[in-house]
C-alpha cells in the first residue's frame, strides 16, 4: 500500500474484529402471545422465557468460542457489530495460541433484567441488562435481534454502562416496552441519523453530543496522538446503518430514547521518510496483511450506546466498545 493510499479503500472482511477497550476481556413470563403475521401487528418481540433462554445460550456459547479460540462456536449467536468484534477477537487468538485461549476464564451474566419492546415488523429484538464478572462493576447491555421466525436470536449490540446510568424505560401495564422508529422527530436527535452524526461530530465536532470519554475527551486524544516525532495519524470516521448494523432505540420514561448504534473507525499511521511505524503487538500482526515499512492502516468496528433526549439537548454516549477487524501495512 503506498503511502498516500486512502484508509477507506481497504477492504473489510466478513465478522471480524479484535476487543480493543475496557472489555477485551470478554471475553415474557409466557404471555400466550404468538408472533403471527408480525409484520403486521403489535406484539411483544418474545417471551420473558424465550429471551432468557436465548441469553443462556449466548453466554454458553461464547464461552465455548473463547475457550477455544474457535469462532465458528459462537457464529450463530452473534451478528452485526458484535460478530464483527468476536470474530477477529478469536482469529487473531487462534493464531497466536493455536491449542486454544490459556488465560480462559468463563463469563458470568447474573441479575439479568429483560427489557421487551411490543411492535409491529422485522427486526424483534429486546435488551438484556445484566451484572458481569468482568468489566467491574459495569452493567452489559445485550441487544438481542432477529429478523423472522425462523432465524435465532443474535446478539447485534454489547456495550458496558456505569452502574446507575442505564435509565428507566417507558412500559405498558404488561410490562412490555415500546421501541423508537429510527425516524423520529421527536428527539434531540433521529435515531436513524445517529451514527452518520456521531461520525461527524467526531472529525468537526460541534454542539450534538454531550462531554464525555466518547466525545470530548476521546477528539482530544486524537488531536494529541495525531502528531508525533517521527510520525503522522490519519483517522477517518464513517457511518455504519444498513442490516444488521441498523440502529436500535427504546423509549425512556421520561420521553427521550436509549439507543444502540455503530460506526466503523479507520486509523492510518505514516513514519517519515528513514523511519518506521512503531511494531504493533502480536494480536494486531495476526490481523494484518502486507509488510508494515512506513504505514499502517488499522480499520475498527464501534457499536455505541447512547441517551438521545426529548425534544432538544444533547445526546451522551453512555457506553462504547470498539475493536479492530483488519489492518494493513505498506
Amino acid at each position: 500500500m503506498s503511502r498516500d493510499r486512502d484508509p477507506r479503500t481497504l477492504r473489510r472482511p466478513a465478522r471480524s474484529a479484535l476487543i480493543a477497550t475496557s472489555a477485551t476481556a470478554l471475553s415474557l413470563t409466557a404471555s400466550g402471545c404468538v408472533v403471527v403475521h408480525g409484520e403486521r401487528e403489535i406484539l411483544p418481540s418474545t417471551t420473558r422465557a424465550e429471551a432468557a433462554k436465548a441469553l443462556q445460550e449466548f453466554t454458553t456459547a461464547y464461552n465455548e468460542a473463547d475457550k477455544a479460540f474457535d469462532g465458528t462456536l459462537d457464529a450463530d449467536h452473534t451478528t452485526g457489530a458484535l460478530a464483527d468484534i468476536d470474530a477477529a477477537r478469536l482469529k487473531a487468538g487462534k493464531a497466536n495460541n493455536p491449542d486454544g485461549n490459556p488465560s480462559h476464564s468463563p463469563l458470568k451474566l447474573t441479575d439479568a433484567k429483560f427489557t421487551i419492546p411490543k411492535k409491529a415488523g422485522w427486526p424483534r429484538w429486546f435488551v438484556v441488562d445484566a451484572a458481569g464478572n468482568k468489566g467491574g462493576t459495569a452493567r452489559w447491555l445485550l441487544v438481542f435481534t432477529r429478523s423472522s421466525l425462523d432465524d435465532p436470536f443474535q446478539v447485534a449490540y454489547l456495550t458496558l454502562v456505569a452502574p446507575g446510568k442505564v435509565p428507566q424505560f417507558k412500559r405498558d401495564a404488561d410490562g412490555w416496552a415500546e421501541s423508537v422508529p429510527v425516524n423520529s422527530t421527536d428527539l434531540a436527535t433521529d435515531p436513524g441519523a445517529l451514527s452518520r452524526t456521531y461520525a461527524t461530530y467526531l472529525k468537526s465536532g460541534g454542539e450534538t453530543f454531550a462531554d464525555g470519554a466518547h466525545t470530548s475527551q476521546w477528539r482530544a486524544l486524537r488531536q494529541k496522538n495525531s502528531k508525533k516525532p517521527g510520525m503522522v495519524t490519519q483517522y477517518i470516521d464513517e457511518p455504519l446503518t444498513n442490516g444488521d448494523y441498523a440502529p436500535l432505540g427504546l423509549r425512556t420514561a421520561d420521553g427521550g430514547a436509549l439507543v444502540f448504534f455503530t460506526t466503523r473507525h479507520y486509523e492510518k499511521q505514516t513514519a517519515y521518510a528513514g523511519t518506521s511505524v512503531p511494531a504493533p503487538n502480536k494480536d494486531v500482526l495476526a490481523l494484518t496483511k502486507g509488510e508494515i515499512k512506513q504505514s499502517l492502516t488499522m480499520e475498527f468496528v464501534s457499536n455505541e450506546v447512547a441517551l438521545d433526549p426529548k425534544g432538544q439537548g444533547k445526546v451522551t454516549i453512555l457506553g462504547r466498545i470498539q475493536g479492530l477487524t483488519s489492518a494493513e501495512g505498506s
